[in-house]
């Protein structure tokens, strides 16, 4: 399906927050962005934008420690979340993340819905599932996306798709494949994430 990739005439940072009296307080829509560290998180956020460094890109994974605010087009918010699952993280911090980003999503109500960033070279991880698994128990909106896809064959594809299509109990149409690199999903994504941000007039 085709879609109209939104015009984006400004995206600013706003803030970045550990606890609810830092949100912003504007009531605009928001979309939040989850995955494990270094899956390409940062990345995604910037290509759907069509800006290259307005998030910032890390070598280092577990460098967001915060939840970082983005306002685009003063019409709606994206939330870079931290991402999860590096062992090399100091164990302290990892415990405050858990109650950071699930006060956020239980508890925020412009969260509009979430996307889910997981590498489709493998299968989903313990810490994917749980957090899908969790997502899903709390009835929060939520699209899975597979980046990396350009260093997948062609021929992989699929099979990988369904792989976690199985995994996450959702049908492999529901997955967005997605490629920071080739632009692929760029539009398939949008089309999920529109629907989300447009205010009824």
């Amino acid at each position: 399906m085709m879609c109209a990739v939104p015009v984006i005439r400004s995206a600013e940072y706003v803030t970045s927050a550990v606890a609810p009296q830092g949100y912003p307080q504007e009531g605009l829509p928001e979309v939040a962005f989850a995955g494990r560290s270094n899956v390409g998180k940062s990345s995604l956020i910037n290509i759907l934008l069509g800006r290259k460094k307005l998030v910032r890109t890390s070598a280092t994974p577990g460098r967001t420690q915060t939840l970082n605010f983005f306002r685009i087009n003063d019409a709606f918010v994206f939330v870079d979340l931290p991402g999860y699952g590096y062992a090399k993280v100091p164990p302290e911090i990892r415990k405050q993340w858990g109650p950071m980003v699930e006060q956020y999503l239980t508890t925020r109500r412009e969260l509009a819905g979430l996307v889910h960033i997981m590498d489709l070279r493998h299968p989903p991880t313990a810490d994917d599932l749980q957090l899908w698994n969790w997502l899903q128990s709390h009835g929060l909106h939520a699209v899975p996306v597979l980046t990396k896809a350009d260093k997948v064959p062609r021929s992989k594809r699929l099979p990988h798709a369904q792989a976690a299509s199985r995994l996450l109990g959702v049908a492999v149409t529901d997955i967005v494949l997605f490629s920071a690199t080739t632009r692929e999903g760029v539009e398939a994504l949008w089309a999920r994430l529109l629907p989300w941000i447009q205010q009824p007039a």
